[in-house]
């Protein structure tokens, strides 16, 4: 778990990341949670919102995870 020395707190993940890996993930969640809103909220709530719930999402991810 410690990377070039450093040690660091677990995270929510169940796997060791990098900026990098927390990075894309945080991406590949942006676009699935566009996806999915699309297909089944955007009749009833505007995209943007997604937008802002996916940008919140994604930091905490990139941050904490």
């Amino acid at each position: 778990m410690t990377t070039q020395g450093k040690s660091r707190p677990p995270g929510f993940l169940s796997m060791d990341t990098n900026l990098f890996d927390r990075i894309f993930i945080g991406t590949i969640t942006l676009v699935a949670i566009h996806l999915l809103w699309m297909r089944f909220l955007e009749l009833y709530i505007p995209l943007y919102v997604a937008t802002l719930i996916s940008v919140a999402i994604g930091v905490m991810i990139v941050k904490k995870g």
